[in-house]
């Protein structure tokens, strides 16, 4: 016979625990899921105020006969339909002409800087890898044009590309004597050579920056084995450096394309609003095609031109690198 024993539960309590128990797990859970995007919510507002909203007025603008008779009220503006994106896309038509070479200097000119930052950036930042006195000084200088603001370092350059007194000309034609006569770089064709300099040099520290911050993921054990089997240094980096180097350089190669194509502020600061033919970047053109001539539906149809051209790449791009990056790991 076995005698069973009944603790004493306060009343109410078994009931409070079927009751309540399961409700007070839910708004915890509810907390720890809601909370991240609770977080996120003022930065997706200003993302929205910032962006979107100006990027989704754009587009609408494109369809409007914009000019600067419906400046002040430009909902008012009649209703153009496609018109301003045939007028564009029309290369037999002076606007499309004009926009058709803006299109192929921006290409040529983004084409050379990626890579021209890519090379300098990457073989910066390989060369820093091992000890040396002064490493810590040398990074730090090489970052100091990506720190410089922007307006600060391209009017340091346009002083520099002076035809008279300018740095440029007195250290290759008066010191090394490379020229006849002191060139003229912000105008005619010299001028894509100035952009294309200024571009550079304000662009290859971040390459160094991101690619020194990839080579920290590389373990060193793997240039030792390498040395042991008789593996030189250009083997080493063929071999071991560049391809550990493939995710980060699939998106660096990305970012330094979309700032360099979308650039604004350095051949505007560099040659004011109208730029020399041989350097007039899409960017340039559109805000003259908006602001010199006031059509800003013919200017508002370049810029979603330039955005679907730039989508287009960019999904292309990603679909043939990580295509690559499976194939290799396969």
């Amino acid at each position: 016979m076995t005698s069973t024993v009944e603790l004493p539960v306060r009343k109410g309590e078994s009931g409070d625990k079927a009751a309540h128990g399961p409700r007070r797990r839910v708004p915890g859970r509810i907390r720890r899921i809601g909370l991240p995007y609770l977080l996120l919510l003022p930065a997706l507002i200003l993302e929205l105020l910032v962006h979107l909203v100006p990027m989704v007025i754009g587009i609408v603008m494109s369809f409007k006969e914009l000019t600067q008779f419906y400046i002040r009220d430009w909902g008012a503006a009649p209703w153009a339909g496609l018109d301003n994106f045939r007028m564009s896309v029309d290369f037999d038509a002076p606007v499309g002409e004009a926009l058709l070479h803006s299109f192929f200097v921006t290409v040529a000119f983004t084409l050379l800087s990626v890579g021209l930052c890519w090379l300098i950036g990457t073989a910066a930042a390989i060369c820093m890898q091992d000890t040396f006195r002064g490493r810590g000084l040398l990074r730090a200088l090489f970052l100091v044009p990506y720190a410089l603001p922007v307006y600060a370092a391209v009017i340091t350059w346009v002083f520099m590309f002076q035809h008279d007194n300018g740095l440029v000309n007195h250290v290759l034609h008066d010191q090394l004597g490379l020229t006849d006569k002191p060139s003229f770089w912000l105008i005619g064709d010299n001028s894509f050579i100035a952009l294309l300099v200024v571009s550079v040099w304000k662009g290859w520290p971040f390459a160094f920056l991101i690619v020194m911050a990839g080579l920290q993921n590389i373990p060193r054990e793997l240039y030792e084995a390498a040395a042991l089997d008789g593996a030189g240094m250009w083997q080493q980096i063929r071999r071991i450096t560049l391809p550990s180097l493939g995710a980060v350089n699939q998106v660096l190669i990305l970012v330094l394309f979309l700032w360099t194509f979308n650039d604004f502020n350095t051949p505007y600061v560099l040659f004011g609003k109208s730029a020399p033919e041989a350097a007039d970047l899409i960017s340039v053109h559109i805000y003259q095609a908006s602001f010199v001539t006031w059509n800003f539906g013919t200017g508002s149809a370049m810029s979603v031109l330039l955005l679907l051209f730039l989508l287009l790449v960019t999904g292309v791009y990603l679909a043939v690198t990580s295509r690559g990056r499976r194939a290799s790991r396969a």
